[in-house]
């Protein structure tokens, strides 16, 4: 299995760009002659937008001068205390019931009060003239206590309501109501908590840059989306909108300009399976915000593309969203994906070490999709020769399982090199010339493998 001498070939073809600062350094590279726009090898500086979605998904907004702000959450006070913290909702149910304890022993005290009972002899003791409405009831600690069982339905049999005094009957039984009602209310805001599909977007991953690069000859904005649970998303969905401010004919200014990206809604292509990562694909064609857009263009742009995944959790049914933004720095023209998914042995593996991974793709026109369609430019138009080794396959080839059996590959001396097999490895050294590299790979039975490619998954 050849593993260490393609790796050795393809250092200095690829750059793979696994982290943001690299990422900012590929999109401030020159166009297709290596100048940047003005010939001088400078790019101006762009003024780093305030982001409209985060990369977690929170969206940068907040609202001012509401009127009537606290009438109308109360009005709904069910969501109110779902979207609020859980500290502050275990803080609102513990005055709650705190309040109503309170409540309901001062009332009982009052009953006890009005009744005569606080004025008995002893500890506990039982006047002789009358019953009393409550038994042992001698005070406000004691009413309270009465409360706090009553409503608890704790019941240590020590104090207890009698016949002589339907009003605390009455006391007795509403207790008892609000007493459910609280419970109920906290236990159902408790469960809707708990479940809210809110917390399934945790697990759902965007990758940290999007990239344009050609793809069935046409030049396509593509990002990548993954789940990291074994649980599917049912009815897996996505939509991507540009953001930008926008200026209408009649000079309106618009800051917040939001613009649907086509990921395949006509043909069906915005509904994903998604049991492994996928890349996520809009075609830059005529109907395309980026149809005019250049890698120059690109660079001295201010936008945002917010990106959703949206489905309903199997586990609870509920619809789920999971959110994303990439701004135009964020986007590495010219770079494609690593590929992350690998047949092995009688199952695919999916190695998420390579998921936020890119490298860069030679021969990639710096020019609009525009530009490409007015001159007619037919991209790929022929196969690539021989020698143009795959990265996708050169990554599938080192990943493939050890455990198989390898055979010896020999070449001869007329290439101008020799290998020897150390450890299962093929080594190549002493190559003559570039020219005697490319005759080695074209003399390598390239067909005769299974390449386990992402699109083919």
């Amino acid at each position: 299995m050849i593993k260490r001498a393609m790796g050795s070939v393809r250092v200095n073809r690829y750059s793979i760009v696994s982290t943001e600062e690299d990422g900012h350094k590929v999109s401030a590279l020159g166009n297709m002659n290596g100048h940047s726009w003005n010939g001088k090898g400078h790019v101006p500086r762009r003024k780093r937008r305030n982001r409209f979605v985060k990369k977690n998904g929170q969206c940068n907004v907040y609202f001012a001068n509401l009127s009537n702000k606290s009438q109308r959450y109360m009005a709904d006070i069910f969501t109110t205390c779902v979207d609020t913290r859980w500290r502050y909702m275990f803080m609102i149910f513990s005055a709650a019931f705190l309040v109503s304890w309170l409540f309901f022993g001062f009332l009982f005290w009052c009953i006890a009060f009005f009744h005569g009972d606080l004025g008995a002899t002893g500890v506990g003791s039982v006047p002789t003239t009358a019953k009393p409405c409550i038994m042992h009831v001698n005070g406000f600690l004691g009413a309270f206590l009465f409360s706090v069982e009553t409503q608890t339905t704790i019941g240590y049999g020590f104090r207890c309501v009698t016949e002589e005094c339907p009003l605390a009957i009455m006391a007795v039984v509403i207790q008892s109501i609000v007493g459910c009602v609280i419970d109920s209310f906290m236990i159902g805001t408790i469960m809707a908590k708990m479940a809210r599909p809110k917390k399934r977007a945790q697990t759902l991953l965007f990758s940290h840059h999007a990239v344009i690069s050609v793809r069935d000859g046409k030049l396509c904005l593509m990002w990548r989306v993954g789940n990291l649970r074994r649980s599917h998303i049912v009815e897996a969905h996505v939509r991507a909108q540009l953001i930008k401010p926008y200026m209408t004919q009649e000079g309106e200014y618009l800051p917040v300009d939001q613009r649907d990206l086509n990921v395949g809604y006509d043909i069906g292509l915005d509904r994903i399976f998604l049991v492994s990562p996928i890349i996520i694909v809009h075609e830059i064609d005529e109907e395309s915000p980026l149809y005019g857009m250049g890698k120059e263009e690109l660079e001295m742009e201010d936008f945002e593309i917010v990106v959703i995944l949206e489905g309903m959790v199997e586990a609870t049914a509920m619809t789920t969203q999971a959110r994303s933004s990439y701004l135009a720095s964020e986007i590495l023209w010219g770079h494609r994906f690593e590929p992350v998914v690998f047949e092995e042995k009688n199952r695919y593996k999916v190695d998420y070490s390579h998921f936020h991974k890119t490298y860069e793709v030679a021969g990639t026109p710096c020019c609009s999709a525009r530009e490409l369609q007015e001159s007619k430019i037919t991209i790929l138009s022929s196969p690539p020769p021989p020698s143009a080794f795959c990265y996708e396959n050169e990554l599938a080839l080192v990943s493939q399982d050890e455990d198989e059996d390898e055979d010896e590959v020999e070449v001869g001396p007329g290439l101008g090199g020799s290998t020897k097999k150390d450890g299962g490895v093929i080594q190549m050294t002493e190559f003559g010339s570039h020219l005697d590299l490319e005759r080695l790979q074209a003399a390598i039975p390239l067909d005769t493998i299974s390449y386990r490619r992402e699109s083919a998954i």
